[in-house]
């Protein structure tokens, strides 16, 4: 079985990277955001679109898959890859930020996480183990460690308590898995710490020395200021090997992405192409960077979406239809406007593997901020 490799292929001047990561299912172009399919699907898309838009790897959540349809069915029907008919790399979360969002309804300890489904209200637990086994079973060619993820704010002494016990756990999760050379499948370690740099360093150094594949930083877009946010990313990939990818977990906005990456960040996920798009929201080039395409002056107007963008809503469809399937609640519309903001992503993520390797990193992040209304901090 082929299994996973990371090959850093060139650095810009900024520290912005492109490197190839090679997994079972194919070999993926780096930076590299990946669309969200929570459930064993990117909402409101066909794999078909999916692999329209650019995207070669999608994210799985732990969490969801292990609670419905389960685990052990996944695995009997063929795993994740057969189950949802996609046959390039993805990437399962360890499903602990979802367990720590549930708030009164988990209790977390030495051994994992007891917590009621937010489905039935039924009593669940989930360890290190029991992740890592989920996460073989689902065949998933990046498996993530079980983490705890501090809210923010929180207290300096909870905040390391969080990290030491994610640290804990991050060598369990290794000591369960099954050799890498058996599974083909890699496994991520990911550094907590909150928005103390220290500890931030003191995770990267534990997890280093426990060694994985790769290494996500976590606990981040979880309310801190963007101020706080890009402190945090300023130093964190610093802590990290520059041989094995860098992923950043649930972030985020256009700009966020072309932050992360000068910073050294290869790898990227967020529900926010797909829940904006349901909401209307939409990405664009020009317009401030977005459309809402709720507004009334919509209604009449005949222009595609973003005459720059080369997918099949854009090339085909105007803004006053888009408009009209909104109003009307036509699950065509969602259909279109999600493609579109998928799609959006992936080029950006494309032009910014294309000025890395070319050494005009600088000069692209600041074409696109231009046509954007959020300056990049």
């Amino acid at each position: 079985m082929q299994g996973f490799h990371f090959e850093l292929q060139h650095t810009d001047p900024s520290g912005a990277r492109a490197g190839l990561m090679t997994t079972p299912h194919g070999t993926v172009e780096t930076p590299i955001f990946m669309p969200v399919g929570t459930r064993g699907t990117v909402k409101a898309m066909t794999v078909e679109d999916v692999r329209r838009s650019g995207a070669s790897m999608v994210l799985g959540n732990t969490y969801h898959l292990f609670l419905r349809p389960g685990a052990d069915l996944i695995e009997r029907l063929g795993g994740l890859h057969r189950f949802m008919n996609w046959d390039g790399p993805i990437l399962t979360d360890s499903g602990g930020f979802q367990v720590f969002s549930l708030g009164k309804l988990r209790t977390i300890g030495e051994e994992g996480v007891s917590f009621q489904s937010h489905i039935d209200g039924s009593k669940c637990f989930l360890s290190p183990e029991i992740v890592v086994k989920a996460q073989e079973q689902f065949g998933s060619d990046v498996m993530m460690q079980l983490d705890e993820c501090p809210p923010f704010p929180s207290e300096r002494k909870y905040v390391a308590r969080s990290m030491e016990l994610s640290v804990r756990w991050a060598a369990r999760s290794k000591a369960a898995r099954v050799p890498p050379e058996k599974s083909g499948q890699a496994l991520f370690g990911i550094i907590q710490g909150g928005m103390e740099e220290d500890l931030r360093r003191a995770s990267a150094e534990a997890l280093v020395e426990i060694g994985f594949e790769g290494y996500a930083i976590g606990g981040l877009s979880v309310g801190e200021p963007k101020e706080i946010m890009q402190e945090v990313l300023s130093y964190a990939p610093d802590f990290l090997p520059k041989a094995q990818p860098r992923y950043l977990m649930g972030v985020g906005k256009p700009e966020d992405l072309l932050y992360a990456v000068g910073r050294g960040v290869d790898m990227f996920d967020c529900v926010m192409p797909t829940r904006n798009a349901r909401n209307g929201h939409l990405f664009v080039d020009g317009d401030g960077g977005h459309v809402n395409i709720k507004q009334a002056r919509f209604r009449e107007d005949p222009s595609s979406l973003d005459a720059s963008c080369g997918c099949g809503t854009c090339a085909h469809y105007s803004r006053a239809y888009l408009h009209h399937l909104y109003k009307n609640r036509e699950i065509l519309g969602i259909m279109l406007m999600t493609q579109h903001n998928v799609h959006y992503y992936q080029a950006l993520m494309k032009g910014m593997r294309l000025a890395i390797l070319e050494d005009r990193f600088e000069a692209y992040v600041k074409a696109r901020l231009e046509r954007r209304a959020e300056p990049l901090l």
